[in-house]
């Protein structure tokens, strides 16, 4: 079982490429890593990213697909509207199931993408993929809906155009879940904990760990929302940033 994570490099190592590569390993997939941007960040402060270039990016995912048969792969910072499109076009060529994680901001505070990527993933990326797994403020940034509440994220889960899981980590622990038009609501207690960094990144990188593994995309769900709280709560990501 063979996954790929498409993402940025955090040097801290608690979110993007290596953090999914470690949760791939902890699941039990064998996980490649294609990185679309350097970051130089830690999980307290986001100081700068730096872009691969579109035709390198190209390069690495030929290279993978040149050895392995993956089927599930998640993206994450995809940091422009060209990358953007770039993988929605290899997605469709290898025939891809893709989770997004529509990372745009990190929670340390800087901006990880450029302005308009919400248009871009609504646009190329969104109706080629299987799941996105926003959390409140990137749902509201693909949606253009403010998120309250359940019955708020409930309305917005309905807009995107790809099945979703809409985060609760700022909505009192409310995941909101669509899949195939049907809701689920599944509610978890909050820590009190700094341990968070990455937690975004590691959820779509467990989905697709589990969805490599002959899950259904509702069993994966709700297994990976699991296993992040675990990880939540016994600390084992290190020490990590961004609420899911």
């Amino acid at each position: 079982m063979i996954v790929m994570s498409i993402a940025g490099v955090d040097p801290s190592a608690g979110a993007g490429v290596f953090a999914d590569l470690k949760t791939f390993q902890a699941i039990g997939v064998y996980g490649t890593g294609i990185v679309t941007a350097l970051t130089a960040q830690n999980p307290y402060k986001f100081f700068s990213t730096l872009p691969v270039s579109e035709d390198y990016i190209t390069e690495q995912i030929d290279a993978v697909m040149d050895s392995y048969d993956v089927e599930f792969i998640k993206t994450g910072m995809l940091y422009s509207p060209e990358i953007i499109k770039l993988v929605s076009k290899k997605i469709k060529e290898y025939d891809l199931k893709a989770v997004v994680d529509p990372v745009m901001v990190a929670t340390s505070g800087g901006d990880l993408t450029q302005q308009d990527i919400a248009n871009a993933l609504n646009k190329y990326l969104l109706p080629n993929s299987i799941l996105t797994t926003p959390n409140i403020a990137e749902a509201e940034k693909l949606t253009g809906l403010k998120i309250n509440s359940k019955e708020d994220a409930i309305k917005s889960c309905e807009k995107i155009v790809c099945d979703s899981l809409i985060t609760g980590g700022h909505l009192d622990g409310i995941n909101t879940i669509s899949i195939n038009g049907e809701i689920l609501i599944e509610k978890q207690e909050l820590i009190e904990t700094d341990n968070l960094h990455g937690t975004g990144c590691n959820l779509s990188s467990a989905i697709v760990a589990y969805l490599a593994k002959d899950n259904d995309l509702k069993t994966s769900i709700l297994k990976s929302l699991d296993y992040v709280y675990e990880g939540i709560k016994n600390g084992n990501y290190g020490t990590l940033i961004a609420k899911i």
